[in-house]
This record gives structure tokens, sequence and C-alpha cells, in this order.
């Protein structure tokens, strides 16, 4: 009789383990969903984007990511958050607050400016979110406290700078933000057109190097002290 109970423990244990491989595969499906959805929207935009093309790309059946995520809007939305995700965990790891506030700025300037250049797909799906006037990211229930901590840490490198006397009072961290990315993302956004205009290739190296050069100079002069 006292034999019974690891006997009866054993498929609880088996079932749990079942579960548990479920989920990661569960999770890891979704997560290749949205990599290819990212592709997908990237390239044709939200419009010309199609759930059949999707799951081609995913090498699943297209079932999966109405069940999954419900329609193409909302896998829309889910890879916004996703980047938006991205961009903001790597800004996490970059620990402003262990750095000076003058180290702390033109850090999170560059690594904007390389974030952009790696990764052009976030530029394309906001300039697609945009011209929908962001009717995806309005439905979000995350996204205002996914960008939060990134301006309370900014505001805080500031004041740390403002109470050195190194920084100029009165800066505002999301106008500030705006302005580093605006700085990065017209650049990128519009190269080819810019390129064009002015008769030089503004996606050359030394070009590149020379913009995040003026990025830097023109945030690091606003935020100064004279």
């Amino acid at each position: 009789m006292g034999s019974m109970p690891p006997a009866l423990s054993a498929p609880s244990t088996a079932a749990a383990n079942v579960v548990e491989l479920r989920t990661r595969d569960a999770e890891r499906t979704q997560q290749e969903i949205l990599r290819a959805a990212m592709h997908e929207f990237a390239e044709r935009g939200l419009g010309g984007a199609r759930i059949d093309g999707i799951a081609e790309r995913a090498g699943v059946n297209k079932r999966l990511i109405y069940y999954y995520f419900g329609g193409k809007d909302e896998l829309f939305l889910a890879v916004l958050e996703q980047t938006y995700a991205d961009i903001r965990n790597a800004e996490r790891e970059l620990h402003l607050e262990r750095l000076s506030p003058p180290d702390a700025v033109r850090r999170l300037v560059s690594f904007t400016w390389e974030h952009y250049l790696a990764h052009p797909e976030f530029l394309t799906l906001l300039n697609s979110e945009n011209l929908h006037r962001a009717r995806h990211l309005k439905a979000s229930s995350s996204i205002l406290e996914m960008n939060s901590p990134l301006v309370q840490t900014l505001g805080e490198v500031l004041e740390r700078g403002r109470r050195d006397g190194v920084f100029r009072g009165g800066v505002d961290a999301v106008q500030l933000y705006i302005s580093i990315a605006g700085l990065a993302y017209f650049y990128l956004s519009n190269n080819h057109t810019l390129s064009t205009i002015f008769g030089r290739d503004l996606m050359a190296p030394k070009a590149l190097s020379e913009r995040l050069s003026h990025i830097t100079e023109v945030v690091m002069g606003y935020v100064l002290r004279d």
C-alpha cells in the first residue's frame, strides 16, 4: 500500500511536462508569426499584406494566425507592440542612470540612430501606422505603460544634469526624445528623395557618420548650458 503515492504522482508530472512543452511550442509559433508579419507589413504595408503571405513566411497554417491573433488588424497591432517593446527593452540595457548626464544623452542619441539603421522595418511600420492615424496604437492597452519608463529615465537624467550645473533647466523629456527620434527618423525614412534632390548618397558610410555627429551636436547644443 505504501507504494501507491509515487505511482499516482507520475501521470501528474508527465501531464505537467506536456503542458509546459505545448506552452513553449505555442510561444515559439507566435514569435515566428510575429517575425513573418513584421516583414510582410514592412514590405507591403497594412493594405497590401495578406494573411496567406504571412502564413507562408512563418511556415504555419493560416488558421493558427486567426487563432492566436484574431485577424490582420489585431496582428498588425501585435507587431507594432513588439517593435516598441524591442526598442524599449534595448534602451533599458543602456543603463542611462549609471552614466553622467552628458554621456547618457549622447548614448541615447547614438543608440536611437543605430537602432533605426539596424531596423528599417520599424520606420516603415511607423509610416504605415501614421497613415492610419495611429488607429491600432490607440487600441493598445500597453503602449503608454511601455513608453513611460523611457520618459521617466530621460527626465531623471535631465534633472541630474540641471542639478550638476551642466544642463539648462526647463527641458521637457518628451520633447527632447521626439527631437532625437525625429532627427534620425526623417533623414532615414526620406533618404531616397533627399539623396536625389541634393545629389549625394546620404546612406554612404561617411554621410551616415556625419549625420550622427550632426545630430549629437544639435542635441547637446540644446541641453548643455552656455
